[in-house]
């Protein structure tokens, strides 16, 4: 008998079905991989459509007044699918949406079997960044005609399953019955579907794809080192427009500003004494084809040319398109390798132990199954592929890698491990790609990871010094490691179950006792300390940053002076056994199986944190150097802190142990300057004398922008937060309900967002558009995905939405500035900044508050204005900019043919539409 799978879409009025109604019903019938029926009608719910689902399913009220109620079709629909398999996008909710239906209406509820084809392509597509059907339709180039119409949403669910079936019968064996094995924990049936498709395979013979290699019961694929071998070739830069042309060969064009970078940065590379240079170039110019193809001809294996920049997302466009692009050209391509920290990486010998001794829970089974068939795929063992938002969950912490020195030779996959060859390729390479926080924390690492070389790039370089900065504040709460050791000590817990791993080896057993009670002494002495400390002062905000300074440390109690002391003592005793215990656990774990393994990483991973904890306890409590502030934060009991240490002079290069590496620094980025201080980054950086070259915008600002501020306003600073989120609410109202096209408003406070996304929103909603928020919509990735494809949406951000977010041409026409990018000077930490640069001499006003809102209004308009093409306005909602002369200032570090009008906002509107509808 032929099995029949019954693929089902419904849309409803809303998710409750004790209170919502059926809207639409679609099906369609698979039989033997062919679509064999098709069966659809709209249903009258007895109850208004509302506006947003309208939108949405585009169903109206009218449409379904016609229709039959859902009793009228119930029966069909029953007869329909009884002896099927029931298939759905989200089991979940159709299958129990109805029944409910079913059952109101007195009909016997569905017992047929269920397949959740989210489910499974959690599975069999990993590397999917988003699960949601017109995302997948999309992925897969499958058509979806009608996004949210049944009929059309049970024909690409078909099509999807379809499609997930061919990718399970060409996987490896192996992994298909590792798959089979664990898909017991899916929802309803859908372990037996793949199990069915398991065991119609093991009837078949089927040769093993030569780009598969089969080890120790794993699928993976085979990967190589390709050798970077020398061509022989003209290596003469082409340095006039004549010969860049004849080089380009006509796959590249040539771009005059773009040409004059090339040749700034060649000269820079190969010429004179000078180690640094900074260089402005505007986005849009091909900046990165701009500093590729001068780096091409100085790098080597030997000297590869490293490259760091902002995020890991640019790291891939570098490896993804830019260097295929520049390659296309290239008589020696260039042979690049992209390197994130060891944590990036799967320790397969790790995660061959979870599947050896898996645990019993849902999720974790889902992501083991997604890993097997990425295996099959991935040749870096990056996670980053996954598109996960986080990897947080209890088996990414099991699986991550820790190092080569803590894999087992004498294993199987030890020679394919991905972090081994990670470090092979290096070798192969000519150009390095690295991530600013990466390239920052070689100062704190204990084995150089990022080769010395003759050239390092920087590109996005303005964002270098807050990452530098960021990267190395240390933090300890003593609260959440009392919880922690807590949770260890239970029984069936890591400290319980090393315990036991170890008991029969007399010097690791007793080595590992002493080791726990050292560190509840350590815990039991913090406590001392701060009770102590501030036991009697007056009661602190949980949130609040206080700020410790060197007086207070300097008037602790003896008996407090003399915790402090047995603290760190304790720590060194620590640090000393952790040293101990890792040797002995080395040479106990070449014995060690499955579990025993990831409970030894576990460990070694809690010995790093206690590391990290010993430095910062150290450093807070003895160093007291001008450029280190305190910060400390209690919680009720006084006895447990947040502690945090900020070094304000982190991004001072000469300071790091990098910078002497390498002989030539380029500095590269789209705000390198701000108004009459062009030293402003150089400074920050600690490298003063360095010289900065500009290369000239090749927008037309005064074609491209508008830019206004309302020629009335309120006085920001006196309003109250619900003041002020009510003016911006009826302002954007009266701006955004005739403007048509994609709308970006940027915030500088998340709680004022949140607040006119309160008010604003559902106005919006009711007539047929959506407003997307940070912080309320899902990661920042998702928001502008969705911002992306819509035509016309609002999104509202704050923070990383003002830099770093590619939106060209139609994608963003309008952005509102909420208000001028300055930092809360009530904030501790800038409170504090300022402080430091008084004591340095430097005006915090002048040198830092002023020029870092310039540069956020800067990065702001790059949002808007990213090719020689986009054309956009740009309204900002604050008349400080002209009506105070620190304002103008800033407003003077705008394209100076960029015109500032002032205008009503009824006048702001209108010529806003009438300019972006203009061709």
């Amino acid at each position: 008998m032929k099995t029949t799978y019954a693929v089902v879409d419904i849309e409803t009025t809303g998710t409750d079905p004790k209170k919502d109604r059926i809207i639409q019903f679609g099906c369609v019938l698979v039989e033997d991989n062919q679509i064999v029926g098709r069966f659809a009608t709209d249903i009258n719910p007895l109850q208004p459509i509302s506006r947003q689902i309208q939108k949405l399913t585009h169903i109206s009220n009218q449409r379904v007044k016609k229709a039959p109620l859902f009793e009228d079709v119930a029966v069909t629909i029953f007869n329909l699918l009884e002896e099927t398999i029931f298939v759905a996008h989200n089991i979940h909710f159709d299958y129990h949406f109805l029944n409910h239906e079913l059952e109101r209406c007195g009909m016997p509820t569905l017992t047929i079997p269920g397949i959740d084809t989210v489910e499974l392509a959690q599975i069999f597509l990993p590397t999917e960044i988003s699960f949601r059907l017109g995302d997948l339709a999309e992925s897969l180039g499958l058509e979806h005609d009608m996004p949210h119409q049944a009929d059309s949403d049970a024909e690409v669910t078909a099509d999807l399953l379809l499609s997930i079936e061919a990718i399970m019968k060409e996987l490896p064996l192996v992994t298909l019955e590792k798959i089979a094995y664990l898909s017991s924990v899916t929802s309803r049936q859908t372990g037996d579907y793949i199990q069915n498709i398991f065991h119609e395979r093991k009837k078949q013979t089927q040769r093993l794809s030569d780009t598969i290699e089969i080890i120790d019961g794993i699928a993976l694929r085979k990967k190589d080192v390709p050798l970077f071998e020398e061509q022989q070739f003209d290596k003469k830069y082409p340095v006039t427009k004549k010969e860049k042309t004849t080089f380009y060969q006509e796959k590249l064009a040539y771009r005059k500003e773009q040409g004059k970078l090339m040749n700034v940065i060649y000269r820079h590379f190969t010429e004179g004494e000078q180690k640094n240079l900074l260089v402005e170039a505007s986005t849009g110019m091909g900046k990165t084809i701009g500093y590729l193809l001068p780096a091409h001809f100085v790098a080597t294996p030997e000297q590869p040319v490293i490259i760091s920049t902002v995020s890991i997302l640019l790291q891939q466009q570098l490896i993804n398109q830019d260097i295929p692009l520049l390659n296309t050209i290239l008589d020696q391509p260039i042979q690049a390798t992209v390197i994130k920290s060891k944590s990036h990486y799967i320790d397969l010998q790790r995660f061959k132990a979870t599947l050896n001794a898996p645990v019993q829970q849902k999720q974790y089974a889902l992501y083991q199954m997604g890993i097997l068939v990425w295996l099959t795929q991935t040749v870096t063992g990056d996670f980053d592929e996954l598109n996960l938002v986080r990897l947080n969950h209890l088996l990414f912490q099991e699986i991550k890698h820790r190092g080569v020195e803590y894999l087992a030779p004498a294993q199987p996959l030890y020679q394919e491990d991905f972090l081994r060859h990670l470090y092979l390729q290096m070798k192969q390479s000519n150009v390095l790609i690295v991530n600013h926080a990466l390239l920052a924390q070689e100062t704190q690492r204990k084995e150089q990871l990022i080769p010395d070389s003759h050239c390092l790039i920087v590109d996005e370089a303005h964002h270098l010094p807050e990452i530098m900065e960021k990267v190395s504040q240390l933090f300890v709460d003593t609260a959440s490691f009392q919880k922690k050791v807590e949770q260890f000590q239970i029984e069936g817990q890591l400290f319980d179950l090393i315990t036991m791993m170890v008991d029969k080896d007399y010097e690791t057993a007793h080595l590992f006792e002493l080791y726990v009670e050292e560190i509840q002494a350590i815990m039991d002495v913090q406590e001392d300390i701060f009770s102590e400390w501030f036991g009697d002062k007056e009661p602190f905000e949980m949130k609040e940053e206080v700020m410790i300074i060197r007086e207070q440390r300097d008037a602790v109690s003896l008996s407090c002076e003399k915790n402090i002391q047995r603290l760190l003592l304790y720590y060194e005793e620590l640090l000393e056994l952790q040293q101990r215990l890792t040797h002995t656990m080395k040479n106990l774990s070449q014995s060690w199986i499955n579990r025993q393994r990831i409970l030894f990483g576990e460990l070694l991973s809690f010995f790093d944190e206690m590391a990290r904890q010993y430095q910062l306890m150290d450093l807070w409590f003895n160093n007291w150097e001008t450029n280190y502030v305190h910060f400390i934060h209690f919680y009720g009991n006084r006895k447990t802190v947040k502690l945090q240490l900020v070094d304000f002079d982190a991004a001072i290069l000469p300071n790091t142990r990098w910078y002497e590496r390498y002989q030539k620094i380029l500095y590269v980025g789209g705000t390198m300057r701000v108004s009459g201080n062009r030293q402003y980054f150089a400074k920050k950086l600690g490298i003063p004398e360095a010289p900065l070259k500009v290369i000239p915008s090749t927008y037309d600002y005064a074609q491209q922008v508008q830019l206004f501020v309302p020629d009335e306003g309120v006085a920001i600073q006196e309003l109250t937060s619900q003041e002020y989120a009510a003016y911006l609410s009826r302002t954007l109202t009266t701006l955004l309900e005739e403007v048509n096209q994609p709308v970006l408003v940027l915030f500088t406070s998340h709680d004022v967002l949140q607040q006119v996304y309160g008010r604003m929103h559902k106005i919006f909603l009711d007539n047929g558009r959506e407003i997307l928020a940070q912080g309320l919509g899902g990661s920042r990735e998702k928001l502008l995905k969705r911002f992306m494809r819509s035509k016309n949406s609002i999104l509202f951000g704050a923070d990383s939405f003002w830099e770093g977010v590619d939106l060209p041409g139609d994608t963003l026409q309008l952005l509102i500035i909420t208000r001028l990018p300055f930092e809360n000077p009530k904030r501790a930490m800038v409170q504090a900044r300022y402080a430091y640069l008084e004591e340095q001499g430097v005006n915090p006003f002048s040198q830092e508050t002023l020029p870092k809102a310039a540069l956020k209004l800067r990065q702001g308009l790059g949002r808007l204005i990213r090719s020689e093409t986009d054309k956009g306005s740009m309204i900002i909602l604050d008349r400080r900019i002209v009506s105070t002369k620190y304002g103008q200032k800033i407003a003077r570090t705008l394209p100076k043919e960029l015109e500032l009008k002032e205008a009503s906002v009824q006048e702001i509107k209108q010529a806003v539409i009438g300019f972006l509808e203009k061709k």
